[in-house]
């Protein structure tokens, strides 16, 4: 690929040659001595700059932060190499979340933006950098709680990318960063509208997609440098804000991404893997990635192979907690993960750790996210599972139907005294039959589902709603698939509120066609 530029150092007059010797040589030395004071900062993608920046979206950060070094080194009005920086910054904070190093790496945010501000006013890179740094340390306070600031990081983030599409609208990356906050815009819950609507923040799904393929389609040179990253955002929006799961599996699939030597792209597809009830394929991923000492290590890695484990009802499952929960120093889904670990020795029949595990669910952690939010509520309500419905979810949630089926084949729902198992069980049925295309017999439980839980806490009445909506949208009848979404919609104060809202959002947006 060309080395890529933008701007380009002053040019100095060495005098007229008429001038007397002297003044010459004067001038000369003076200018050579202060040629670093009056140098224009620039954006400079040299080699140096390009290999740091691509070996930090492989995960291979200790080797990014070397050239990047050796980049400032060698030209200190440079800009490029700060902005790789920003995103070692990035990638080293969202995989560990280790506060100490967020406290300690958090002062680089104002002092990144105000260097790339010094960048030529000429130059769509100057706002665009700025745009993925403030879009950046949005991601990343979320991560770390800190929601308010998140919000006006994503706020500057939006301001600063539709102000450089605007005035460069050539510049294909444009597209990807506006088209990513468009999309994500578009689907914010109506309890938050509120202040999007403050801030100054729209957005259109539809829209928002068809920038990022725009942006994904392009072949300039600056579309080839941010392609892989654009493929990471593409992804996990068509997945999360889409609700397009088998799709975006699709084009990781075909588009031949490298799972071993990248580690980014082994994360995203191990996730979205495991996320999408196929924990084979995310086990596969995750056993086959380059092990070299040259990558980030995070705890990231333990804590997916634990849940893959967990779905397959497999005690080494146990291993990759322990190793987990040693080596996390963060807070986000820490009690999720000690309910899973708690689950785990449930269904092995250890009731005493498992009410160890408990304990330390009501103890360790945050609520900043749905998952955690609804394992607390588990622990504080101290009511144990029914093993064999607990067994039939995680079965399911891996992927594994048949067995699933047959393991809710061996409950009597007559058995079932507490309100909240019948409904589960409800629930689990339509669940299962739905993963395994029998759609009226899954519609029927998922209505029963909701007739069940449509007053209670727990998520599943709105989850089948959301559900039912899905298979009517496959079938293409949009208007009853409208009408599921809203009934998900509808539905307050349950777990997972936020997520499902969006969900079915992106689901009426769809059926719509905006």
């Amino acid at each position: 690929m060309a080395l890529l530029k933008v701007g380009s150092t002053s040019h100095y007059r060495m005098g007229n040659l008429c001038r007397p010797l002297i003044l010459s040589l004067y001038l000369g030395l003076f200018l050579s001595l202060s040629f670093s004071t009056f140098a224009t900062p620039r954006f400079d993608f040299n080699a140096e700059t390009v290999s740091a920046y691509r070996y930090a979206l492989r995960l291979q950060l200790k080797e990014a932060q070397r050239l990047s070094d050796v980049a400032k080194q060698n030209d200190a009005d440079n800009l490029a190499p700060y902005l790789v920086d920003n995103y070692i910054d990035f990638l080293t904070l969202y995989f560990d979340e280790d506060p100490a190093e967020y406290k300690k790496r958090k002062t680089q945010y104002v002092m990144r933006i105000d260097k790339m501000q010094q960048g030529p006013s000429n130059a769509a890179l100057t706002l665009f950098s700025q745009a993925i740094i403030h879009l950046q340390w949005a991601a990343v306070k979320i991560k770390f709680g800190d929601k308010i600031s998140a919000g006006f990081a994503f706020r500057d983030a939006f301001k600063v990318a539709m102000q450089s599409e605007s005035r460069f609208p050539t510049f294909t990356p444009n597209l990807l960063i506006t088209g990513a906050m468009q999309m994500a815009a578009g689907t914010i819950p109506q309890n938050l509208k509120w202040l999007s609507n403050l801030m100054g923040i729209s957005g259109n799904l539809q829209r928002g997609k068809a920038k990022v393929e725009s942006f994904l389609a392009a072949s300039d040179p600056w579309a080839r440098l941010f392609h892989d990253e654009g493929v990471f955002y593409y992804v996990y929006l068509q997945y999360y804000l889409l609700n397009q799961p088998d799709e975006a599996l699709q084009y990781v699939g075909k588009h031949n991404l490298d799972l071993v030597n990248n580690h980014v792209f082994a994360y995203m597809a191990s996730n979205l893997y495991l996320n999408n009830k196929q924990s084979q394929k995310a086990l596969g991923i995750i056993n086959s990635r380059n092990n070299s000492d040259s990558y980030f290590e995070s705890p990231v890695w333990d804590f997916e192979m634990a849940y893959a484990k967990l779905y397959a009802l497999n005690p080494a499952a146990e291993d990759y907690f322990k190793r987990y929960h040693a080596s996390y120093r963060g807070n986000n889904y820490l009690k999720d993960s000690w309910l899973k670990r708690g689950w785990m020795y449930l269904i092995s029949g250890n009731n005493a750790k498992y009410l160890q595990c408990m304990a330390e669910v009501k103890r360790k952690g945050n609520t900043n996210t749905e998952a955690d939010k609804t394992a607390l509520r588990e622990a504080l309500l101290g009511k144990t599972p029914n093993t064999n419905l607990l067994k039939a979810r995680l079965l399911n949630d891996g992927g594994y139907n048949s067995r699933a089926l047959q393991m809710l084949q061996t409950i009597t729902p007559a058995s079932l005294s507490a309100p909240e198992d019948k409904l589960e069980y409800t629930y689990r049925l339509g669940r299962v039959n739905d993963d395994l295309g029998q759609y009226a017999t899954a519609i029927a439980a998922y209505e029963e589902a909701y007739n069940l839980g449509k007053h209670r806490p727990e998520y599943y009445a709105a989850r089948a709603s959301l559900q039912i909506g899905l298979i009517y949208e496959k079938r293409g009848q949009n208007a009853q698939a409208i009408a599921f979404y809203q009934r998900c919609i509808d539905l307050r104060n349950h777990d997972y509120e936020d997520s499902l809202e969006q969900k079915a959002k992106a689901g009426i947006s769809r059926c719509e066609g905006k």
